[in-house]
Formats: structure tokens, C-alpha cells, sequence
């Protein structure tokens, strides 16, 4: 572990993000110790990241957001732990504000940080992403995240907080296919979690819950005015909610008894 300069473990998990591995290293300076755990990348990221000195590279079977999470909560040696996605940057000035704000801290145990969504080099104001703000900063040991939540993991914390100044730039939708996939997957696994709640969909699920998200983000919470960008977003997202539902009528199909 490197000498004490503000007891930060800074934490990751990650699949087969070269393209992103070494930029988001680069913004992790002001932390003692880095810790990804890798779930058998086979793009050259986990070598990629042995190659790192001053990284700690675990190889973990992928089982859910959730249980990779807290596994990795479970390496860091230092009283704070940081928790970043490799499509997420942080600017110089959201770096010192985390090494200052541990420094500075009384009596707050978590702390929120806004992102900006990033979507073809364009920073997106609406589409329901206005609001965004994350639990990623917070003391060791006051938390974990919750199991029953397999996707939009959760913090199991009730407790004070607040919010920090400077946003986190999030780089998640790199084209319109692999964001569709990406919301397919989600999807999957929320609809993983509503069978365990014993949950059957029906023609509210599939047609009016779909087109209330798209409604809210678009109009509502005026994705109109992200241009072109903005009906992409909110028609995948909306996608993703009727593929949600259908996933959950596959499962319920071929689920044993």
C-alpha cells in the first residue's frame, strides 16, 4: 500500500473496458490504493491492468452488480473507499475536491457526487438525466450494497449526507447499439429480480409502463431539448422497460416449476 496521502481506496469492477482502463487509472492519483476486480475480460484489460504497479487486479467470476461490489468493498484497506466505472471521469478539480472533502469531513459518513451524461461528445441537460447523483464516496464499513438489487445497485444507507460541487462525467452510451444492449441487460436482470418477487407482467407492463417513461423523460422532463440525442436516449430507456417485462414472461415460461 502506498504512503497515506488522504485514506482513500479507490474501487472498481470491470468487463472488457480497454478502451476506458487506463484514462480512468490516470484520474485515481489522489488515492492511496486501487483495487479493480475483473471479471474475465477478454479484450486485454485485465492485462492491461497487471501491467499497473501501483494496481491491485482481482479475477472474479461476474455473479450481479451488487455481489462484485461488495466484494470489492471488501479489499479496501483504507478508512474511505471511492467507487468509480470505467466509462466515468473525474475532472482535476472533483479529484482535490474528494481528497479535501475526507480531509475536511465532520460527522458525514457518505457523500453523493452529480454526473453529466455524455452521449457522441455532447453533454446531456435533460432526458430525466438532470437529476443524477450517486453514492460513491463514503467510510468503509457504514454500508454495502444491497443483494436483492442486481442491477442500479443500491447502498443499503440511511444516514446523513451530502452532495459534492463537482460533477463526474459519465461516458455510457458510446453508440446506439451497444446502449441498447446495455439496457437489454439491465433489464434482464431487473426482470431477474421481479420473478424472485413473484411478479407476472401484463398489458400495462409491456404498453403503458414503456410509454410513460418515454412520456416523462421526453416531455416532461424535456429531453426534447437534447436535440437529437435526447429521443435516442429516452426511446432506449423506454426500450428497456418493455424489454424488462418481456424478459420476465421468457423466464416465467421456462422457469421450472
Amino acid at each position: 500500500m502506498k504512503t497515506n496521502k488522504s485514506n482513500i481506496s479507490a474501487l472498481m469492477i470491470t468487463y472488457n473496458e480497454i478502451k476506458h482502463i487506463e484514462e480512468v487509472i490516470d484520474n485515481l492519483a489522489f488515492a492511496d490504493e486501487i483495487i479493480v476486480v475483473d471479471s474475465h475480460s477478454t479484450d486485454g484489460t485485465f492485462e492491461k491492468l497487471s501491467e499497473m504497479d501501483h494496481v491491485t487486479v482481482i479475477l472474479r467470476e461476474f455473479k450481479n452488480f451488487a455481489d462484485q461490489r461488495n466484494f470489492a468493498l471488501e479489499q479496501a484497506n483504507c478508512e474511505w473507499v471511492f467507487f468509480i466505472d470505467a466509462d466515468e471521469r473525474l475532472s482535476l478539480e472533483s479529484q482535490k475536491e474528494i481528497a479535501e472533502t475526507i480531509k475536511t469531513n465532520k460527522g458525514i459518513d457518505a457523500f453523493k457526487i452529480p454526473r453529466r451524461f455524455i452521449f457522441n461528445k455532447k453533454v446531456m441537460r435533460f432526458s430525466g438525466l438532470q437529476t443524477d447523483k450517486v453514492f460513491r464516496l463514503f467510510k468503509k464499513g457504514v454500508t454495502r450494497y444491497r443483494e436483492d438489487k442486481l442491477v442500479h445497485e443500491l447502498l443499503d444507507f440511511n444516514g446523513d449526507f451530502k452532495v459534492l460541487k463537482h460533477d463526474m462525467l459519465h461516458y455510457s452510451f458510446s453508440d446506439y447499439e451497444s446502449y441498447k444492449q446495455k439496457t437489454e441487460h439491465y433489464g434482464l436482470l431487473k426482470a431477474q429480480e421481479l420473478l424472485k418477487k413473484g411478479k407476472k407482467p401484463n398489458w400495462f407492463h409491456f404498453y403503458i409502463k414503456p410509454a410513460y417513461k418515454f412520456i416523462t423523460n421526453y416531455i416532461f422532463r424535456l429531453g426534447f431539448l437534447d436535440g437529437k440525442e435526447g429521443y435516442i436516449i429516452c426511446t432506449l430507456n423506454a426500450h428497456g422497460v418493455f424489454y424488462r417485462y418481456k424478459a420476465l414472461d421468457h423466464l416465467l415460461r421456462t422457469s421450472p416449476e
